[in-house]
Order: structure tokens, then sequence, then C-alpha cells
């Protein structure tokens, strides 16, 4: 099982700049590229403060710049508000500037306060979604491609540069739904998912339709592999795994707002609003805790054969905490889960 970070970044307070958000977050890849993480994660995300990045395949060249080995994943861009025809060639030339780390995640998006006032109406969003797609692995495979679609009508044209890569850079799958877990991977899709904060059988749910459809496939299925998010924070007293937990459950009250909730945002800043679920229900089903703990609750994921967990640390909390914690995670956790020794950070 790998590791990923996944770089989403928080914005509670305007005065810290937002370019200190992203060097705190070019820190984090820095570190999972010294570490051994596998990856690091791109969120895309619009108008408001939390999962903050409008800009994922701008912030993955840079990454690519900064770093040496690590993949660059995005988790995930939204389709249904790029024109394919025009995110065809960026996504080529991202892959070009990655050198051939870029891993593309891709949905239809989850905040309606969002897509709608960039001018996608929610209801339209999977149909737009599935349409996009088709262009998109068309532009990025074939020339000389026309489209006579629901939302696509286009003379034939041929994206340029081609993409060095047949295809484009590998592409992932956001869905949380089991039975669209099952279908998106019957299509050859890599799948990104996550119970966000649901009970385990959602989780073991979401991963069996993903296994049983990969069983079906035999050899076509055999690389396919399985991506899980999970809030994440390495601590070392009883006092701080509270405080840590108390942030992640103030953090869901935003998020939860544009997620599920009615979108209420002042200025670009997410209300928090109150949540039914407890702290105590909330630290059952997130990876907040010492490093004994954590690995005894990474065990029933690496035995469901989850491939990849994308940790995010990012909900309110200090940046050297932050590092400090990806660094005690890679030292004392990764080893157990990867096979491999524990490195140790070194001086910039």
């Amino acid at each position: 099982m790998e590791f990923s970070i996944q770089l989403s970044a928080d914005y509670p307070d305007k005065s810290y700049g937002g370019d200190r958000v992203y060097r705190d977050m070019l820190d984090q890849a820095m570190l999972a590229d010294r570490m051994g993480f596998d990856a690091v994660s791109l969120t895309e995300h619009h108008l408001i403060n939390i999962l903050m990045m409008p800009a994922p395949l701008t912030f993955a060249v840079k990454i690519a710049a900064h770093t040496e080995r690590v993949k660059i994943m995005t988790s995930v861009v939204v389709l249904p508000i790029h024109d394919m025809r025009v995110y065809a060639g960026e996504v080529i030339v991202a892959d070009i500037f990655c050198e051939g780390r870029l891993m593309l995640g891709v949905g239809r998006g989850a905040y309606a306060y969002e897509i709608e006032r960039l001018g996608v109406p929610m209801a339209e969003t999977q149909d737009r979604f599935n349409e996009s797609l088709a262009v998109l692995q068309a532009l990025l495979t074939e020339e000389e491609v026309s489209w006579d679609g629901k939302f696509y009508k286009f003379d034939p044209l041929t994206i340029m540069p081609r993409p060095v890569r047949p295809g484009g850079p590998p592409m992932m799958m956001a869905v949380m739904n089991p039975e669209g877990i099952y279908h998106c991977t019957k299509r050859g899709f890599h799948i990104q998912t996550t119970p966000l904060s649901g009970n385990h059988q959602h989780l073991v749910d979401q991963v069996s339709a993903f296994t049983h459809a990969k069983s079906e496939m035999g050899e076509a299925g055999r690389d396919l592999t399985l991506t899980l998010s999970r809030v994440s924070f390495i601590t070392h007293s009883e006092t701080e795994r509270q405080a840590k937990v108390a942030s992640a459950h103030h953090y869901y009250s935003r998020f939860d707002n544009v997620f599920t909730g009615p979108g209420i945002v002042d200025n670009g800043m997410i209300r928090p609003l109150p949540r039914k679920q407890t702290e105590a229900e909330l630290a059952e089903s997130l990876l907040i805790g010492s490093p004994a703990e954590i690995i005894d609750k990474l065990g029933p994921y690496a035995e469901l054969g989850v491939d990849r967990v994308i940790l995010n640390p990012n909900f309110e909390t200090d940046p050297q905490e932050v590092l400090d914690s990806l660094q005690c995670f890679a030292e004392e956790v990764m080893p157990h889960f990867t096979g491999l020794p524990a490195k140790r950070a070194a001086a910039e």
C-alpha cells in the first residue's frame, strides 16, 4: 500500500496570504518527495477557502520543478466547468512539463455553490461530465476529431501538441457510490474514492465494488488501482489528539456546508454550520492518533486491498506541525505497509 499527501489548501484567515498558503503546500510536496511518499494530490475548487486550488495543472508544473520522483495527481479536476478543446491541450503541456509524473483524476464536481456560479446547473453535471470525458479521451487519442453531442458540437480539429504518452497521462475517476465504482472500474479507470466521515461499512462496500469489478475483468483489470482519501494527523498525546479531532470537526462543519448543505459563503469564506455527527463519532472514521493507532487503523485498509491512501493533514492546522506529522508518518507508519525502510528528511 502506497501513500500520498493531499495538498488541499485551507485558508481560514485571508490575512495569511495566498502566497504563504501555496508555499506551505509546496513545502509538503518537497517533503513528500524526500520521504518516499508515492504521490501528492491536488484538488480543483473555485470561489471558496477550503480545498482551495483554482489552477491544479499550474501547481502540478510548479511541484514538478521542485521535486524529482513523486507522482502528481489531480484529485480531482472538474470537467464540466472546462471546455475540453482547450483543456486537452493544457493537460498535454502539463504532462510534458511534469516529465511523465502527472496522473489525471477527473470528476463531475460536488459543490453546487461553485459549479452553478460558474454557469453550470448542478442537475446537468453528470451528463456534462460523461460527454466531456468522452470528448477529452477522443482528443487525447485521436486526430481530426469532430463532435455532434448535447453539449459539444464542433468540426474536425486536432489538439496540438500531441501527447508524449499515448492517450495522455493515466486517468483516474473520482466516484463515491459503490455501484458507480463498479461500473467505472469495468470501463478501465483507476478509482479515487473516500467514505468522508462515513462508517467503516461504507468503506468496505466501496472497496468490494472495485475488487469485484477488477476480478471480473481478469488480465484487463490487473493494473487498475484504488486510491482512498482520509483526513489524517499524527499526534503524541491524548490532549493533542482531541485538539486535532476538534479542528477536523470544525473543518467538516465548513466542508458539509458546501458539499451537502446550503452553500452559505461570505466573501469567499465558507460559514461553519452545526453538525449532527459528534466529535467522538467523527474520530472513529479519521486517521488521527499516535503512530501505533494509525498503523492499527490502516491495517484493515491494506487487508481490504486499498492500493494508495491519500492523507489530508490540512484542516486548520499549523504548517510546521503538518510537516512534523508527515515526517513522523513516513518514518514510523509507512514502512509497515510499503515494505521499504524509512527515509529521513534531507536538510534543505
